[in-house]
Parts: C-alpha cells; sequence; structure tokens
C-alpha cells in the first residue's frame, strides 16, 4: 500500500513537472545535468516512508531540487549567474517551508508558481 507522503509526492510531481523542468533549466543549462529532477523524485520516492508527514510538498520538493542543483554545481565548479535572484528564491522557499502552517498547500502552489513564472 502506498503512503500518505508517497501519494502526496506523486501528485505534486504529476502537477508540477514542467514547473520544476523550467526551474532547473532556469540554474542550469548543461544538458547533462537535465536529469536532476528524476534523481531528486528517486531519492524522495524511496525515502518517503522514513520522512515524517510531509505538510508542505512544494516546498519540500523545491528545497530538495535546490539541494541537488547546488550539489551539481559544486561538483561542476559552475557558478550560477542570477546570484541575486537565486538567493531571493531560495529565501522564499525557507519562509515557505517554515511557515507551513500559515499557508494552505494550495496557496503555497499558487506562490511558487507566481515567483518560479517571473524568473528569467
Amino acid at each position: 500500500m502506498e503512503s500518505e507522503n508517497s501519494t502526496k509526492l506523486k501528485d505534486f510531481f504529476g502537477r508540477e513537472y514542467d514547473s520544476l523542468k523550467r526551474y532547473v533549466n532556469s540554474k542550469i543549462s548543461d544538458t547533462a545535468n537535465r536529469d536532476i529532477i528524476q534523481d531528486v523524485a528517486l531519492k524522495l520516492f524511496s525515502g518517503a516512508d522514513r520522512y515524517a508527514p510531509i505538510n508542505n510538498v512544494a516546498g519540500f520538493v523545491y528545497k530538495s531540487v535546490r539541494n541537488k542543483i547546488i550539489d551539481v554545481m559544486r561538483t561542476t565548479k559552475k557558478i550560477m549567474n542570477s546570484v541575486d535572484i537565486d538567493n531571493d528564491l531560495l529565501d522564499l522557499v525557507d519562509v515557505i517551508h517554515q511557515s507551513a502552517n500559515s499557508y494552505s498547500s494550495e496557496e503555497t502552489v499558487l506562490l511558487l508558481k507566481k515567483c518560479i513564472d517571473q524568473l528569467k
């Protein structure tokens, strides 16, 4: 039987895969690194039963994707082009993640989509 976390992650990745792709592509243009989303999804799904219940799926996934991008950037020693925008978005993700109880999941998703659409 599928756990609640697995169900939430499956639903989120199904709805937001294109937004995640745009986010990753805005940070890393190298085609060899386009499998970041799949790597993150595999890691999250394989460990879904070990996590406490995920209340803020969007913040959890985007933070995981961000951490994977940082890992890739460190290993390939590439520098992000838009550090200020990246830091603002990362701060937003942190705030959303910390204040998960003050936003509904739907409001969080809409806020993240709006922020992602504003990125170059």
